[in-house]
């Protein structure tokens, strides 16, 4: 069985790490020594200097939402949406907010109007 390492990140120094995830350690940050996120196995970073895409990131992060692919193992050919510009990220606040769904939810949507559907095989 192979263990691949998870995204940590720190959003307030704009840095992101690969480390085994080991849950009795907690991940500090060596720039400003605050713990580290779980981004996920699937998790792109944005260049340090983009700070407004580092802001949707928080977003999602903040909501509790990874950034993982069909299947937890990091193996998944395709990644789960998440909203990568401001512009996205706004629709899906305004979406939450007038149909009173969980932003976590909404932010989950790749698009914003139509609700998930299960998988059906």
């Amino acid at each position: 069985m192979t263990y691949y390492k998870l995204h940590y990140a720190c959003v307030s120094c704009r840095v992101s790490f690969k480390q085994h995830a080991y849950p009795q350690r907690e991940h500090l940050c060596p720039n400003c020594s605050q713990p580290l996120i779980c981004a996920g196995h699937d998790f792109a970073p944005p260049p340090r200097r983009d700070v407004r895409s580092w802001s949707v990131v928080a977003a999602v992060l903040g909501e509790g939402l990874r950034y993982e692919g069909l299947s937890v193992c990091g193996c998944g050919k395709e990644p789960k949406y998440r909203p990568r510009t401001r512009v996205e990220l706004r629709v899906r606040r305004t979406v939450a907010a007038r149909d009173g769904l969980p932003l976590s939810e909404a932010l989950s949507r790749p698009d914003p109007l139509t609700p998930l559907t299960p998988l059906t095989d």
